[in-house]
């Protein structure tokens, strides 16, 4: 490969260039090593934050599949009555009929369950612990897009006669069962005989910090009239069927429920729709904007670099000038001069991004190791790292090349 110098002259070989800007660079190899540390380290602190905020990223998309994509979250809601509103879940409108409505009605929902929660005592042998117990249809799991780790799941027959079955979280079954199977034993809920029959993947935190694993699952007329002894429901899930089919399922959705309920024009919703997937996917932009904020702050350590590599250029000219002189005084041109110099600093910040790469992996490595925090270096981050280190050689080295170009050759000669 051959580079094309200013002004025109020769072609100059690129191998040739190269040694001779290394060959200038190692006569003062600690000056050298001081200047590459600022590249490197510049590089290095990029490499580490976009590799934190990609793993960030990862983590909350994560959390977005596992809440569902496609899911659709009918709450009870509040109501203004004689002036006094009632919170969430202040209403008992919420019905099986509503959710069978969603199901024979709006086309745009794949799976619907019918949500019943309570917090609860429950206790194996010599073991109880409180946790959250959920009734639910079999579809919750489809909702939810949640496995089943062992065992297997209730159908619609135990629903149908308030079967006593239960799934359990990995959570629950670390406390309460330890090394042992659970599946196929008989534990008690709030009092209640309950025989397990399944144990759930492990699901992690959920977007807002919860733990999701922290559960019981069980059929929701079971919990309706054996826990609660309720007729209503709190919650109704849905997925629909696709993402971008949302808006217009919870449209529908909210037509129907009013007409349901008999809502005047005037009155607001006895019911909300929760996006939990909005909210986490909010979070992940919020991430997003951190990690450039904080690469941003990183990168200005690359121009604290960039500005190392100019005052040493312009130490090593003011070092060289005899030099620079005896070279235009046996026929260099003031291109080839400053090709000498702009090519040294080029290779000087090159060699401290390539450094500052290897550093930065190195860096998110030991963070996810240490802190199991999740990192990821994205390719091009690496790409984008090695070519800007290379663009601050060239802008901090310009300077510096340009002034021993345009030094008078008579005045170099006798410089001392």
């Amino acid at each position: 490969m051959r580079l094309p110098q200013a002004g025109g002259v020769a072609l100059v070989d690129f191998v040739q260039l190269l040694r001779v800007a290394l060959r200038a660079l190692g006569r003062n190899k600690m000056r050298s090593a001081l200047t590459m540390l600022g590249i490197m380290i510049g590089v290095g602190a990029v490499i580490c934050t976009v590799a934190i905020g990609q793993g960030a990223s990862l983590q909350i998309q994560e959390q977005i599949r596992n809440i569902g994509d496609n899911m659709i979250w009918i709450e009870a809601g509040g109501r203004n009555v004689n002036g006094v509103r009632t919170g969430t879940r202040g209403t008992k409108t919420l019905t099986l009929g509503d959710a069978r409505a969603i199901q024979a009605q709006v086309p745009l929902v794949m799976n619907v369950s019918p949500h019943v929660d309570t917090g609860v005592q429950v206790v194996y042998g010599n073991q109880n612990w409180f946790t959250w117990v959920r009734g639910v249809s079999p579809d919750y799991l489809a909702v939810r897009r949640w496995g089943i780790a062992r065992g297997g799941s209730f159908f619609q027959h135990d629903v149908d006669f308030a079967a006593n079955v239960c799934l359990l979280g990995q959570t629950v079954v670390e406390n309460l069962f330890g090394e042992e199977d659970p599946v196929g034993k008989t534990m008690r809920v709030k009092g209640l005989p309950c025989r397990v029959i399944g144990v759930l993947d492990r699901k992690g935190q959920s977007a807002f910090g919860q733990d999701q694993d922290d559960v019981l699952i069980m059929p929701y007329t079971t919990v309706q009239k054996k826990i609660k002894g309720i007729d209503w429901v709190d919650d109704i899930m849905c997925s629909a069927v696709s993402a971008e089919a949302i808006p217009a399922a919870e449209q529908q959705i909210t037509a129907l429920l009013r007409e349901r309920h008999h809502l005047r024009p005037d009155e607001d919703d006895d019911f909300n729709l929760r996006h939990p997937a909005d909210i986490a996917a909010v979070r992940a932009e919020s991430e997003r904007i951190l990690t450039l904020l904080m690469a941003s702050i990183a990168a200005v350590s690359l121009v604290v670099g960039g500005i190392g590599i100019m005052n040493i250029m312009l130490v090593s000219v003011t070092e060289r000038t005899r030099e620079i002189g005896v070279r235009m005084a046996v026929g260099a041109t003031e291109g080839a001069v400053q090709v000498q110099f702009l090519s040294e600093a080029t290779v000087l910040s090159l060699i401290g991004g390539v450094l500052g790469v290897v550093a930065g992996i190195a860096g998110s490595i030991a963070i996810s190791s240490v802190f199991q925090w999740p990192t990821q270096v994205p390719p091009t981050a690496i790409l984008i790292a090695v070519i800007f280190s290379a663009g601050v050689g060239i802008a901090f080295g310009y300077y510096p090349a340009y002034k021993a170009a345009h030094l008078d050759p008579i005045e170099a000669l006798g410089y001392e």
